[in-house]
């Protein structure tokens, strides 16, 4: 079992309960010993996980309760009825369920009743039809945790590469524009912090990719790695941060440039997740990093389309969990507040 207190469950959102979420904790919790998982508990609706997936539930309501059932049974601290239920079918009270879970998760970690929260997938359309206004799940909780969206950093790791999408969820149009010169700064420290605080990586390696195809060709091809690139790169070296770029993307996933960093900056979310979903598709976790509490997620989404048909791979959700731990560790082993 990963080295995390014994005493602080994971706690792990269900998400939308029409979408995946119910069956990958199923599935995760089924393969607690041969991925040696820590105790986790879901939240959610009951009623959606029994309805798709067939392993022993208990119904828990605090986590020393967790803690006794997690080895005989899925521990799981039931919210609400989220009503009549069709996998696939996202409805409104689902959404409802899906938000309360989420913020019950926040909560919890960071009254530090769990150790870290990990969170199923929701949504987005769902939860807009609820009134909720945020772009995703990462800006509720950096709310919720009183950290700024520039200091809420969306890294996506797998064994084998780190990625960080600078700009997000934004239309292409727009990252020009919203890509600057203290945006990369403010990241870039961010991430070098993580890298040494939750990663135990003393002298953290970074790289930014450029904007434009050949990374500008010298201005030829595009004027934002000279204009804003460069100059933030230039004062993350004076503050100490080993960084180098602006490189050329369509180079700088080949194993033999990539393998040098610790972490590829990105200037837009396809720029960094297109490469790394094809490295790591089934092992590879979105984690927020600069918030005050460890946060991981499956790097997919509800998956409405297989919901319900016994054909989710729980694959992500475990890496989800399996880092998790692993970080909650390290900031044991540092000290590091939960906040």
């Amino acid at each position: 079992m990963p080295a995390t207190n014994p005493r602080r469950p994971i706690a792990v959102t269900i998400g939308d309960p029409a979408g995946v979420g119910s069956e990958v904790t199923g599935g995760a919790w089924t393969a607690r010993h041969e991925f040696d998982l820590p105790p986790f508990v879901a939240i959610g609706d009951i009623a959606a996980i029994s309805a798709v997936w067939d392993g022993p539930i208990a119904r828990v309501s605090d986590m020393e309760e967790a803690l006794r059932t997690f080895d005989d049974a899925l521990p799981v601290w039931h919210l609400e009825d989220s009503g009549p239920l069709t996998p696939g079918t996202p409805t409104a009270a689902g959404a409802t369920c899906a938000l309360h879970a989420l913020e019950t998760g926040i909560g919890m970690t960071r009254t530090q009743a769990s150790c870290a929260l990990v969170t199923g997938p929701v949504s987005k359309f769902a939860l807009h039809g609820i009134g909720y206004t945020h772009p995703g799940q990462t800006e509720f909780i950096a709310e919720r945790c009183g950290v700024t969206a520039t200091n809420a950093v969306m890294m996506l790791a797998g064994p084998g590469l780190r990625v960080v999408p600078l700009t997000v969820h934004i239309p292409l149009s727009e990252v020009p524009e919203r890509l600057t010169t203290d945006l990369i700064v403010a990241k870039a420290r961010v991430t070098a912090r993580a890298l040494r605080r939750d990663f135990g990586i003393a002298e953290p390696q970074l790289a930014i990719a450029g904007l434009n195809p050949h990374a500008g060709e010298s201005g030829d091809l595009g004027s934002e790695e000279a204009q804003i690139i460069q100059p933030a790169i230039e004062q993350l070296q004076s503050e100490g941060i080993a960084i180098d770029g602006p490189l050329a993307s369509d180079s700088l996933f080949a194993p033999h440039v990539r393998t040098r960093y610790d972490a590829l900056l990105c200037c837009y979310h396809d720029q960094a997740l297109a490469p790394f979903k094809a490295l790591h598709f089934h092992d590879g976790v979105n984690l927020t990093l600069g918030l005050p509490i460890i946060r991981t997620s499956p790097d997919h989404g509800t998956a409405f389309n297989i919901a319900g048909k016994g054909l989710a791979d729980p694959r992500p959700t475990i890496a989800a969990i399996a880092l998790a731990a692993t970080l909650a560790a390290s900031r044991e082993r540092n000290a590091v507040p939960a906040a």
